[in-house]
């Protein structure tokens, strides 16, 4: 490639610099798929985004047509727009509808229109973060944004309600804490959970920290995996008394004890599941296959770029890893992640696995004792995962104080002090009962859940926190439940709280009203279930109005308790036992206090 002839007189060195400047500019061209100049069409996509613009390419050669999101990423990658995001930052002014969506890769969202605000969602690999951190994100909601913070359904954190001004502040806030919340949102590899008792838990397997943290810096650190088709979702079990749903993510590790006498090394394995999906009913698929832990990196990896080149990129709703699988089969696309990985599967039957210990549903509250001698996790109740500033800063002082300085958050909406010495546990709750939360609750509210809600979410239908709060203040006095149940309310089909797997499971709903009007309201199932209990729940009401939601659910609990086969029967079997109908025949039959 020549450059044109000048009317400056250059040196032979000079001409060479302006000649590679410019096939360097064109070489930037191709590779970002802009073309220009002398480059072909056909030019082969390079640097770390080629695989995505590779797969985009296809799509378009099929005659289809992107979905915008695609177009977003493929016109400007989010990556490279910081500078925009300053200056909107420097004018206080709202993104546009793909910024809005680009922003998302770097942790915030503008939630408009239920908020004219940002929200912004943290990285906490297993969940596990130290008190300084969580003291410092009290100084950080206080200063930019509404003062508290919410604990979600991955062992995470969000930030609400910050202004547009103050985006960049609280991004770069974030990560002097030592943390990120760099993509935490968009079609990007969300938050890795783990057992939040990992390393501590009386009766795990394995440890879960060094594989989620392993995980979540080999994600941050290769640009490469970033900009899926959709968001994908992992997480490891250690087998410890605290439930991490593993089963509903993208990829589920599992770990096993795998027996001897079956081909290979006896001890702990994770096991593969993939396609879990709970907001479209469905559970990862577990085959025999059976993953070292230190190969868990890896093999996610591979899983991962499979899904890069096969996803869907023209429908968001049929984008997720499940989709794939179910267009080709998971033994096809195995195949092609062993191809990837140049070694086929480790595979056994499942007799070879020993039994899992179970897992305790109220493992999460309370006081519970750690494998280390002296030692105890408290477990603490939060309103439906809701931290005022000033909670934050209570809870990071008792964890250092009386603690081992560390803060580890649950998929349940709630957190953990671990490391209290037995002589501190009664000062350690009398500390946290003085700011305003508790340790021991209510089978009820232990396992209340909800998601943001359309107070701060536009896809949501109803308003699911204040909702959940009604339903356990109606709930809680008037039934006296002495098994756990877990009460899931959700606000739209992204299904965030998962409705699908809880005991009683609503989502948001508009119920019609006379002939015109709709009122918020839900959709209500029971029967769902995790773990060994995997399954989706059945619609019991259909368009139930939101203000009958609480003593909807109260004369289903009553007609539990009065119908139960045993005192032992559990709120699951007893669902599970019964059709939608006859579910709705016995909760008319009770009457509401």
């Amino acid at each position: 490639m020549k450059i044109d002839t000048l009317s400056v007189d250059f040196t032979d060195e000079q001409k060479r610099y302006l000649e590679g400047f410019t096939t360097g500019l064109q070489i930037s061209r191709v590779g970002r798929g802009l073309g220009g100049g002398s480059g072909k069409a056909t030019s082969e996509p390079t640097g770390p985004d080629a695989v995505h613009i590779k797969a985009q390419d296809k799509v378009i050669a099929a005659g289809k047509k992107l979905a915008d999101q695609e177009k977003f990423k493929r016109d400007e990658h989010p990556f490279d727009a910081y500078p925009r995001l300053r200056q909107q930052a420097l004018d206080n002014a709202p993104p546009s509808p793909a910024d809005n969506f680009r922003w998302r890769y770097y942790g915030i969202f503008y939630v408009a229109p239920t908020q004219d605000s940002y929200m912004c969602r943290l990285r906490i690999p297993n969940g596990i973060m130290k008190h300084w951190q969580l003291s410092g994100l009290a100084d950080l909601a206080d200063e930019l944004c509404g003062p508290y913070s919410h604990v979600t359904t991955r062992a995470n954190l969000q930030l609400r309600e910050i202004p547009l001004k103050h985006a960049i502040r609280m991004i770069e806030g974030v990560q002097e804490l030592g943390l990120c919340s760099r993509g935490s949102g968009a079609d990007n590899i969300r938050n890795v959970t783990g057992t939040p008792t990992a390393g501590i838990d009386p009766q795990e397997i394995i440890d879960t920290r060094p594989y989620a943290r392993e995980w979540h810096y080999h994600i941050l650190n290769d640009r490469t995996l970033y900009g899926l088709p959709r968001k994908f979702n992992v997480a490891f079990d250690g087998a410890g008394r605290i439930a991490v749903l593993e089963e509903t993510n993208d990829i589920a590790f599992t770990a096993y004890e795998v027996k001897d006498g079956f081909g290979v090394e006896p001890g702990v394995w994770f096991r593969l599941g993939l396609g879990g999906i709970t907001g479209h009913k469905d559970f990862a698929k577990y085959s025999g296959i059976i993953v070292r832990p230190e190969q868990a990196t890896a093999v996610a990896d591979a899983i991962v770029r499979v899904f890069i080149e096969h996803g869907d990129r023209t429908n968001r709703n049929k984008a997720r890893l499940k989709y794939v699988l179910d267009a080709m089969g998971h033994d096809g696309f195995l195949k092609l992640v062993e191809e990837r990985l140049k070694t086929p599967f480790t595979r056994v039957p499942e007799e070879a696995f020993l039994p899992r210990p179970a897992a305790d549903r109220m493992a999460h509250i309370g006081v519970h004792k750690q494998k280390q001698d002296g030692l105890n996790w408290i477990g603490v109740s939060l309103t439906l995962g809701k931290l005022t500033s000033d909670q934050m800063r209570g809870l990071a002082k008792v964890a250092r104080d009386l603690g081992d300085g560390e803060i580890r958050l649950t998929v349940w909406q709630n957190l953990l002090i671990s490391g209290v010495r037995e002589e501190n546990v009664e000062l350690a709750i009398a500390a946290i009962k003085q700011i305003g939360l508790a340790v021991e609750v209510s089978h009820i509210r232990a396992g209340l859940i909800a998601c943001t809600g359309n107070a701060g979410c536009r896809f949501a239908a109803a308003n699911t926190k204040r909702h959940a709060e009604e339903i356990g203040d109606w709930c809680e006095p008037r039934v006296a439940m002495d098994k756990p149940v877990n009460i899931h309310v959700t606000g739209c089909h992204h299904s965030c709280a998962q409705h699908y797997i809880s005991d009683i499971g609503l989502i948001g709903a508009r119920v019609p009203v006379g002939e015109e009007d709709t009122v918020e309201g839900y959709h209500l199932f029971t029967g769902g279930g995790f773990g060994p209990d995997a399954d989706v729940g059945q619609e019991v009401y259909h368009d139930l109005k939101a203000e009958d939601a609480p003593k909807t659910v109260e004369r289903l609990l009553k007609a539990y308790i009065a119908n139960r086969s045993s005192p032992d029967e559990t709120f699951l079997s007893f669902a599970r036992r019964h059709d939608g109908e006859t579910l709705r025949k016995l909760a008319d039959a009770q009457v509401s206090a």
